[in-house]
């Protein structure tokens, strides 16, 4: 079982691995092109966020909605792996429990 954490952290792949740690490339973990691409743009979206220091709580709200949407996809491809989120905007971890 791999243990995965998603977050927006600059210059990271968007997943990370909990227990060894460091970023996982998507092509090592097999995703479909569909999610590598939407990961891409939401660490996008979450690098022009941390420039603003994270000051537009709407944005923050809509970045950690969207990370949560990505741990369940992320769980539905790979369905046994343990997926949890970790907001870099608010430095937190916020739960996240598949459907």
């Amino acid at each position: 079982m791999q243990y995965l954490i998603v977050d927006g952290m600059l210059s990271g792949t968007g997943i990370r691995d909990a227990v060894e740690g460091g970023y996982i490339e998507h092509d090592d973990l097999g995703l479909s092109s569909s999610l590598s691409a939407r990961i891409s743009s939401w660490l996008a979206c979450y690098e022009e966020s941390h420039y603003e220091q994270f000051q537009d709580s709407k944005q923050v709200g809509y970045l950690d909605a969207e990370g949560l949407k990505i741990c369940s996809l992320l769980q539905s491809e790979l369905p046994d792996s343990k997926i949890s989120y970790f907001s870099n905007a608010r430095m937190m971890a916020v739960p996240f429990s598949p459907s």
